[in-house]
């Protein structure tokens, strides 16, 4: 008995262990290290903007970014940025300092202003090409089955040649059904 106890700990453990690696996969980066890292090695960045109030920015992480394959995809063709849009910390971009001026409650910060054309919804997300230049910026929850095509869509530089009806119309996915 002592030992089939020990067996289902085990399990129970590696099981933990295992979910816990996959909800971690992501590493998400600062700003500033994305920006150093593409001066290196250039990449696309995607920026996670979220506050911390926000229930379906959690929700994202939990059911989104916390899929293997969607975590694995972002993390191989992006630099992911996690962005509180109503943090404190001065941003540096492109030669210019960002603020949160701390303007009333739930003050945004001017990088996240800035970087969503002062549409401020959450989440929302946001690519940059390898040279830090916008691409497009997206409001709202994203489910794995709804992020994948996306992240294909920019990562493959297939919206420089294709619209995105015509580019989804063709789109197979390769999450785990």
């Amino acid at each position: 008995m002592r030992k089939f106890c020990l067996l289902i700990s085990a399990f129970v453990l590696l099981s933990f262990t295992t979910n816990a690696q996959d909800t971690s996969s992501i590493k998400w980066y600062t700003l500033e290290e994305a920006l150093e890292l593409n001066s290196k090695q250039p990449k696309k960045i995607f920026i996670d903007v979220y506050t911390d109030w926000c229930g379906w920015c959690k929700v994202m992480d939990k059911n989104t970014f916390s899929n293997p394959f969607i975590a694995k995809y972002l993390t191989e063709n992006f630099y992911p940025v996690k962005l509180n849009a109503e943090g404190t910390k001065e941003i540096t971009f492109k030669g210019q300092v960002f603020k949160n001026r701390n303007q009333g409650q739930r003050s945004a910060h001017d990088f996240a202003i800035a970087l969503l054309q002062g549409k401020l919804s959450y989440p929302s997300v946001a690519f940059l090409d390898s040279s830090s230049s916008p691409i497009t910026t997206l409001a709202g929850y994203l489910s794995p089955e709804q992020f994948e095509p996306i992240l294909v869509f920019i990562a493959e530089d297939r919206y420089k040649s294709e619209t995105w009806e015509v580019f989804y119309s063709k789109f197979v996915s390769k999450l785990p059904k």
